[in-house]
């Protein structure tokens, strides 16, 4: 089912990414902003307008304006195998498990587009589908990270420590505090459902898990907020200077 997408930041990633699968956009009235882009790249390379949308002229400060979208096909999931293909010495990939929340997971694409992340595994049940909220959320984000959906997430992260990988579970239980995980190898964090964290299986197929520690009076962050928290941490390369 095509996407329609209202953040001209998310149709400028597809133009750029993959025009092909742009079938047609609807400008704002006036266009201004990141929608010139918008209408700038789509003429370069062709593709379809629907017609300018009239009567309105607000628009918000991030950009978005009443009526103004673009119709795109969904972008296609890797296959598990080829997400782990050639892993590095160092890098990070991301695993959600039951995240359900489409902004969450739009929030995580972004911030992992951010910091470079090699690929995220979606459970393919009881997660939050790649719908336009995703999409625009992400503000590109999709576009630059490769996903794929396993039907057993057990056994994607089994593939996952074939190739080398080491699995991070992200808990408020966990003893560990996330300042004693080095970035010093390739690392796999595995983030759990807003509600219910990681499901005991997942727990059992990590190699280590952490928590990020509080320093006020609550307890726990939003998922999409903490996995900024780890990426941020984990992407950094490791401090190789001689003390």
């Amino acid at each position: 089912m095509p996407l329609h997408l209202k953040n001209p930041h998310s149709i400028l990633a597809v133009l750029r990414s993959r025009p092909q699968d742009v079938y047609e956009i609807r400008l704002p009235d006036p266009v201004a902003g990141p929608w010139s882009r918008v209408r700038s790249s789509a003429m370069e390379i062709g593709v379809k307008f629907a017609g300018e949308k009239r009567g309105s002229r607000r628009q918000s400060r991030s950009g978005r304006a009443g009526g103004a979208e673009a119709v795109v096909r969904e972008r296609r999931a890797v296959p598990v195998q080829e997400l782990f293909a050639n892993a590095p010495e160092t890098g990070l990939w991301l695993a959600l498990d039951r995240v359900q929340d489409p902004h969450n997971v739009g929030a995580i694409f972004r911030t992992a587009a951010f910091f470079g992340v090699r690929g995220i595994l979606i459970t393919r049940d009881r997660s939050a589908p790649l719908t336009d909220t995703v999409y625009d959320v992400a503000s590109g984000g999709v576009e630059h990270v490769p996903f794929c959906f396993p039907a057993n997430l057990g056994r994607a992260l089994d593939l996952a420590r074939k190739a080398n990988l080491w699995i991070l579970g992200a808990t408020e239980h966990a003893d560990m505090g996330l300042d004693r995980i080095a970035a010093d190898r390739p690392w796999l964090i595995v983030l759990g459902n807003e509600e219910h964290g990681l499901r005991r299986l997942t727990l059992d197929k990590c190699d280590a898990t952490c928590r990020i520690p509080s320093t006020g009076h609550v307890a726990s962050l939003n998922v999409s907020v903490a996995a900024g928290i780890l990426m941020q941490k984990l992407a950094e390369p490791p401090d190789t200077t001689n003390g």
